[in-house]
């Protein structure tokens, strides 16, 4: 298989604002009158080019999800969670459908150990003229313990996680995605910042189309494990976290199915 690249510069990088890690930055998102080369807006969610593309041959866009900067996906009303999931998924297809990229890929960081540099909650779609993300996957990547399946969406967590420990993986049919989806993913959100480790305030989103699948990979952040930067090697959890996981979020979606 092909080693698949990207190049980053770190020239661009040095100009992108940061507001994670330095306070007193001035948000760019805060000021949407002031915003440039809009795509298309759905009341106070904006997909617009990103200022700073930093990588080599690609395509790269940014969603803006809420006018309020300090809010994050826990706190949506839940007909804004499913309007936005709804818009990403569909401007994702968009991009994919004018077939000017190898791949193109979603994506939300969150948190000071997500890689992100904007506290303002965003997503991005990133079309990429020559990597295929597809060839560094496979189902394996999503397979493990079932938590929870609910209108066609299955809820599992990674038996074999790509970077370690906890994966938390979404599948639904790609060309049925209900508002079960988002809902879900919600739940999950809330679980990893609230009650999955005292210490986590980071996760990353990965969405995939796969085996005609929309796949979202949810994954806590924390300092990357030297085993894993080193020598690619993932741990994962012992059966007693993992069944307690298990447990709590299947009450949690109980709950949910329920109401």
């Amino acid at each position: 298989m092909e080693h698949q690249q990207l190049f980053f510069s770190s020239d661009m990088s040095s100009h992108k604002p940061n507001t994670i890690h330095n306070k007193s930055t001035e948000c760019p998102f805060c000021k949407p009158d002031e915003l440039q080369n809009i795509l298309a807006r759905e009341g106070e969610i904006i997909w617009l080019m990103n200022k700073y593309p930093t990588l080599k041959d690609t395509y790269q866009t940014v969603i803006i999800e809420t006018d309020e900067c300090t809010s994050d996906m826990r706190s949506y009303s839940r007909s804004h969670m499913r309007r936005l999931m709804n818009f990403c998924l569909n401007k994702w297809q968009e991009v994919e459908d004018t077939e000017e990229y190898e791949s193109v890929i979603l994506f939300k960081n969150h948190g000071p150990y997500s890689g992100g540099s904007l506290l303002h909650p965003h997503m991005q779609i990133i079309g990429m003229k020559h990597v295929d993300y597809h060839q560094n996957i496979s189902m394996t990547d999503f397979e493990g313990t079932n938590v929870f399946t609910c209108s066609g969406v299955e809820m599992t967590i990674s038996a074999y996680p790509i970077i370690g420990f906890t994966e938390f993986n979404l599948l639904t049919a790609a060309d049925n995605v209900a508002d079960t989806f988002p809902d879900m993913l919600q739940i999950l959100i809330r679980y990893i910042l609230n009650g999955f480790h005292k210490a986590c305030n980071s996760y990353n989103l990965f969405f995939y189309r796969f085996q005609d699948k929309i796949i979202c990979k949810a994954i806590p952040r924390f300092v990357v494990s030297p085993l894993f930067v080193g020598y690619k090697i993932p741990q994962v959890l012992m059966d007693r976290d993992l069944n307690r996981m298990k447990d709590e979020l299947f009450e949690l979606y109980s709950a949910y199915a329920r109401s």
